[in-house]
């Protein structure tokens, strides 16, 4: 199938990754002039269609990498094969291993690296995503967004009260709201950060792609990294981005962080899953007990008046997976 789809692809052995999941398979295969390639099949239509939109991106992406805009690379889609009985797509493989979390140090290095690579990510130009066919959110949508979660969180009767009073402080503080929209990942992970000699080399899983709010990445960061390599990376971060420091980047990430935790059991909800929803109730009282009554973010604005209009329902199913929260006493750091 795969020289069906790129003609001029001889298989001459296979190779890393070997991995399936529900909904996809991925081969690597090294053909005989020593290209490196990953043959990856849809096992169903939806995954197809995924593919194709993640394909468009990867090229916009790429245009921007052989630019030197950005320091890190992505798999170019060479070719498909559809068909009735297949969806086979055939990328480019891009070499460098998932990065190691307790691996890193703080300083210069691999820290630095992550920070570098997220703050070029987060200035590569919107329309990279727009043109793409991708969502596309401002602020006060991205704001809105939050609130149509909040508000079905709060109706499944399952959140703690001053989670929810927390939540609701956050997001009509005028101060927090006041960002740039970025092109974000929306799908950071280990095994989608690909490092390499101490620099992070490549990026991968774009299918949640769009544009908003760039802290929905570093979401990540700060509730996965060890605490003392954060200076580090933001110190990288911050370097990369052409507009300066964002004063409550830290803030909306933590709240990201806690209301990854809402989706998780908005999504156990929607899908009748007891198991995901008894997961999401215990961490949620967990996080309650970490933050008691203490606000998100001092306010320092007048509230926000409600916002007239129906609310669109929360899609649950638009996050991957839950977040871990970060320590409270971390964010002093």
């Amino acid at each position: 199938m795969a020289t069906v789809a790129v003609p001029s692809l001889h298989p001459a052995r296979l190779a890393l990754p070997q991995t399936r999941t529900s909904v996809l398979q991925v081969v690597g295969v090294i053909d005989t002039r020593g290209r490196h390639w990953e043959v990856m099949e849809a096992l169903d239509a939806a995954a197809g269609a995924a593919l194709e939109a993640e394909a468009e991106i990867l090229r916009r992406v790429g245009k921007v990498a052989d630019s030197g805009l950005v320091s890190f690379d992505v798999s170019r889609a060479a070719g498909s094969l559809r068909s009735d009985e297949a969806h086979v797509q055939v990328r480019s493989h891009i070499e460098g291993r998932p990065v190691q979390i307790p691996s890193l140090r703080p300083g210069p290095g691999l820290s630095a690296g992550l920070g570098k690579a997220l703050g070029e990510l987060h200035e590569i130009p919107t329309s990279v995503v727009s043109e793409s066919g991708m969502p596309v959110y401002d602020a006060e949508e991205v704001r809105e967004r939050w609130l149509a979660v909040l508000d079905d969180a709060a109706a499944t009767g399952k959140v703690p009260p001053a989670l929810l009073s927390r939540w609701e402080e956050a997001l009509e503080e005028t101060a927090l709201w006041r960002f740039r929209p970025t092109v974000v990942h929306g799908d950071l992970a280990e095994e989608n950060i690909l490092a390499a000699g101490g620099s992070v080399v490549g990026l991968r899983g774009w299918t949640q792609a769009h544009v908003g709010d760039p802290a929905e990445d570093m979401a990540w960061v700060y509730s996965t990294v060890p605490v003392d390599c954060l200076s580090s990376i933001e110190d990288a971060y911050d370097v990369a981005r052409s507009e300066g420091v964002d004063k409550h980047l830290r803030d909306r990430a933590e709240l990201v962080s806690e209301l990854s935790l809402a989706r998780w059991l908005l999504h156990g909800t929607r899908v009748g899953d007891p198991s995901v929803v008894a997961d999401a109730v215990d961490m949620l009282r967990d996080l309650a007990a970490q933050v008691g009554d203490e606000p998100l973010v001092e306010p320092t604005t007048p509230r926000l008046a409600p916002v007239p209009g129906e609310r669109q329902g929360a899609d649950p199913d638009a996050s991957t997976s839950p977040v871990t929260m970060v320590p409270v006493d971390s964010q002093k750091d």
